[in-house]
């Protein structure tokens, strides 16, 4: 018999035998720091009176700066943050030191660090640390208040002509403040490109995601102080939330809780640490400042406390189903049940005679022209009454997941009625307008508003129309290459089935990111202009200076996710995993392999494809249930069993450990 469509149960034939990410050749591309303790790995530039400068590379050797203005420049090798500390020697009365910091090259100076305390257009750097005088020999630790969230390139510039010797300068690691081996990954991703420059590429970006979202992840009282300290200077000593660790958007800046950017960034720290406390902490803190006369939500956490965005609102009520999903804490999500509702409601108020919501919070993610009956805003409302609708389920309000589900299907119509261009083969901005968003289309085909495959087809080629060689150009902010836009576009690709199409997209945009050095070349940029200079936002009509851009951005770290949920094909539907899905987009690849771990257990897979065979291996925790859903066709064996299957067979699969293989 051929299945076609059909599910078959098969039970398990042994028990699932891994409870965290196993070592392979994988661990070598992990960017996380073994030791809290780092030191610089190389010399990055000398100027002046500099002696000895190598020594500084060893925890004994020494170096002397003497004559005003002398500098040299360190280079971590990678993105870092934390508390500089180093050792002075041969110091005078009269001696001086100061440090700046930087994350891309492009800004390294003895006079200035990058932008991370003011946006603003005329190139308003943050200025130097200046060590406090009179200097003494002995150990210097940067105080906290003047944390550097993020940098690779540290210069310690002499500001007076006495001679200063310094020893040992090391960078005490910050970030993920609650693990204590930030090496030690519950999830992994592997596999080798075929076409890329890099055969580990795929790999390789896997992880810099994943350790963008770990230098995100930070202690409470870290948060950029509000208002801003005005150039010279920054601190970075600020109330975050609730309770920490916490997410944020960025390791230099915002350093706040941003729920749009975590929409991406949840999903990466899943598949990789499965560390969901900073997320909890974080949505916690949306829901503690929630307006009690309106439900409205803030667009992010304090200190920037921010307000009046309609979308991030959103971003916070699926980034709620995100971690229920993920983490299966139900206890967690009935303790913010009358604020998560009050929020829905809310944002339901705002669907007005049209059918559709009007968008009245018109702060977004720097996007232009999104208020009104605009298709972005009413694409995510969407997504949050489908998600609001199942976690109403969790809870077993039937009555209020009903109601939720029937505005959801109503709002979809009038989506399509009013949104769909049927001359672009795509949905435009708004009724008034031909633009077709970038952000808008992304989402239909992943949050499923299309009608048909061919639909979704037609939206994953007519984005391809806004790429150049450096990824996906956002119509609706003109010479923005925006990686947070762009994760979605990528997973719309996948979701669509154009596999080839989204890894193109994952070369271009991420491979410029990962490869180019105007960055940190570990960690992933906020974003860049179309012509692959550094510089992202727009603002009041003016662009914020490049320095002010964020190397370490975890709303940029889409691969690592859709790596695991769409190339491995695994990913958990409900509750931990207690319901979980297997589709492997082959994607023009030989094989590839990974998993996660949830609080059920171990998942993990392994897939290859030649032309003679495809093999799947799939191991699961005991009590799970599973759909998988081949890519091929032919003779198959499934744990011992024969039978024929087509590609799209769905095939359930008990927890344990199963093997099918397909003669093609």
């Amino acid at each position: 018999m051929i299945l076609h469509g059909v599910l078959l149960v098969l039970l398990s034939t042994a028990t699932a035998c891994w409870c965290v990410a196993p070592a392979g050749p994988w661990d070598a591309f992990n960017l996380a720091p073994a030791s809290r303790v780092v030191r610089p790995t190389s010399v990055k530039a000398v100027t002046g009176a500099v002696q000895d400068v190598d020594a500084l590379l060893s925890e004994t050797g020494r170096a002397t700066l003497a004559g005003n203005q002398s500098w040299l420049t360190l280079d971590f090798g990678k993105e870092i943050g934390g508390l500089i500390s180093l050792t002075l020697a041969n110091v005078t009365a009269a001696s001086a030191l100061a440090l700046s910091f930087t994350e891309s090259p492009m800004f390294i100076s003895p006079l200035t660090s990058d932008d991370s305390s003011y946006p603003a257009p005329n190139m308003s750097y943050d200025g130097v640390l200046h060590l406090q005088a009179p200097l003494r020999d002995g150990l210097w630790t940067q105080p906290a208040a003047s944390l550097r969230g993020g940098f690779r390139c540290l210069t310690l510039v002499a500001t007076a002509d006495a001679p200063v010797a310094v020893v040992n300068v090391t960078c005490t690691i910050s970030f993920a403040p609650h693990v204590d081996d930030m090496r030690a990954y519950s999830g992994y991703f592997y596999a080798e490109d075929p076409v890329f420059h890099d055969k580990d590429f795929l790999t390789k970006i896997w992880y810099s995601g994943a350790y963008t979202v770990q230098t995100n992840t930070v202690p409470l009282n870290t948060g950029r102080e509000v208002p801003f300290v005005a150039s010279p200077g920054w601190a970075n000593n600020a109330t975050l939330g609730v309770a920490g660790p916490i997410i944020v958007d960025g390791a230099k800046r915002d350093r706040a809780v941003w729920p749009g950017d975590m929409g991406v960034a949840v999903p990466t720290q899943f598949v990789s640490t499965n560390d969901l406390l900073p997320t909890r902490n974080a949505l916690s803190t949306m829901f503690a400042a929630l307006d009690p006369r309106t439900g409205a939500l803030p667009e992010s956490g304090p200190p920037l406390s921010q307000t009046g965005s309609d979308t991030y609102h959103m971003w916070t009520l699926v980034g709620t189903h995100n971690y229920v999903r993920f983490a299966g804490d139900v206890a967690w999500l009935q303790g913010v049940w009358a604020n998560y509702t009050k929020a829905v409601g809310f944002v339901l108020a705002k669907v007005d005679g049209s059918g559709l919501m009007n968008v009245t919070g018109l702060r977004d993610w720097a996007r232009l022209g999104g208020g009104g009956h605009n298709a972005e805003g009413n694409a995510l409302l969407y997504q949050t009454l489908i998600t609001a609708s199942d976690l109403a389920s969790t809870l077993n309000d039937s009555a209020l997941s009903s109601n939720w589900s029937s505005s959801a299907a109503a709002l979809k119509t009038r989506f399509n009625e009013v949104f769909w261009l049927p001359s672009a083969g795509m949905y435009r901005d708004n009724s008034t307008t031909t633009l077709c968003p970038q952000d808008a289309n992304s989402m239909a085909v992943l949050y499923n508003l299309t009608t048909s495959a061919e639909q979704a087809n037609s939206i994953s080629e007519g984005l391809t129309k806004n790429w150049n060689d450096l990824g996906a150009v956002a119509p609706e902010l003109p010479d923005t290459i925006s990686p947070f836009i762009g994760s979605l576009e990528l997973q719309a690709h996948f979701q669509s089935g154009n596999d080839q199409r989204a890894m193109d997209l994952l070369r271009r945009e991420w491979g410029y990111m990962l490869y180019t050095n105007l960055s940190v070349q570990s960690t992933l940029l906020e974003g860049f202009t179309a012509n692959g200079s550094i510089g992202y936002r727009s603002y009041r009509g003016y662009n914020y200076d490049a320095s002010y851009t964020s190397h370490a951005h975890g709303w940029s770290s889409g691969p690592t996710s859709a790596l695991t949920f769409y190339v491995l094909g695994l990913t958990v539907t409900a509750d931990a995993g207690r319901t979980w899905s297997l589709a492997p987009h082959t994607s023009g690849l030989a094989g590839a392999q990974g998993g996660f771990e949830t609080p059920l257990g171990w998942f993990g897979a392994q897939w290859s494809l030649t032309k003679k065979t495809f093999e799947l291996t799939v191991s699961t925790p005991s009590g799970t249930t599973g759909e998988v859903r081949l890519p091929v066709s032919g003779e198959a064996t499934v744990n011992g069993r024969s039978m024929s299957v087509r590609s799209g067979t769905a095939i359930v699969l008990l927890g344990g450990q199963h093997r099918i293989r397909v003669d093609l």
